[in-house]
């Protein structure tokens, strides 16, 4: 059968929880873990750079996958693995941008917090697809894990009108923590949004089946 690993490259248990139950839907194609000496929140390039080498390392150990999935939204390690490996290896935000792209002109990026916004803006610029980004607003002082609480809510919608007033005509959240607000954000919305978490596991998975098809 099928078998994707997915790394959460933060140390947070509530986050890694979260991914394995968002990616629950498409059935028991998925080995999610987690990473034991991470910090709880990805926050900074130093952060990203240290989990995308962790990231790599994983792929290299675990060469029985049929493909990989980095859950963080900065892709830490995409690069590095890629040569690694035959097989897909899949980013966050590539595949929520794209899934985006697939579905309006325009998107907005709900951000985990400011200083990851230049790092987003970059990847961006590296995929040729800046200039359909609407707009990048944060939800500050937020760790991963508390960015899915309900109590977010409010403030994301907020932030979600800021966007849509900028010209987004979809959301695409930020952070693989904010997996479990997405579907609740849309319904408050009216807009529809893209769970990074689900994007990069539809296309692992379809990239898996594809070859066995």
């Amino acid at each position: 059968m099928t078998r994707i690993l997915v790394v959460n490259p933060n140390s947070s248990e509530r986050v890694t929880a979260a991914i394995r139950e968002a990616l629950s839907v498409f059935g028991p194609y998925f080995d999610v873990i987690g990473t034991a000496d991470g910090p709880d929140t990805v926050r900074s390039a130093a952060d990203v750079a240290r989990a995308g080498l962790a990231f790599a390392h994983g792929v290299a150990a675990h060469p029985e996958a049929d493909a990989y999935v980095s859950a963080c939204f900065s892709d830490p390690g995409v690069e590095i693995a890629r040569p690694l490996t035959g097989k897909p290896v899949i980013g966050l935000q590539e595949a929520a941008v794209m899934t985006a792209l697939a579905r309006a002109d325009r998107f907005g990026i709900l951000a985990l917090s400011e200083a990851a916004i230049p790092r987003h803006r970059l990847r961006l610029r590296a995929m040729g697809v800046l200039s359909r980004l609407a707009g990048e607003v944060a939800l500050p002082g937020l760790s991963a894990a508390e960015s899915g609480e309900g109590r977010v809510l409010d403030l994301a919608e907020a932030k979600a009108g800021a966007l849509r007033q900028a010209g987004a005509e979809i959301l695409v959240l930020g952070c693989a923590g904010m997996s479990p607000i997405g579907a609740a954000l849309e319904r408050r919305t009216g807009m529809p949004v893209v769970d990074p978490v689900l994007a990069a596991g539809a296309l692992a998975l379809g990239s898996c089946l594809g070859r066995s098809a």
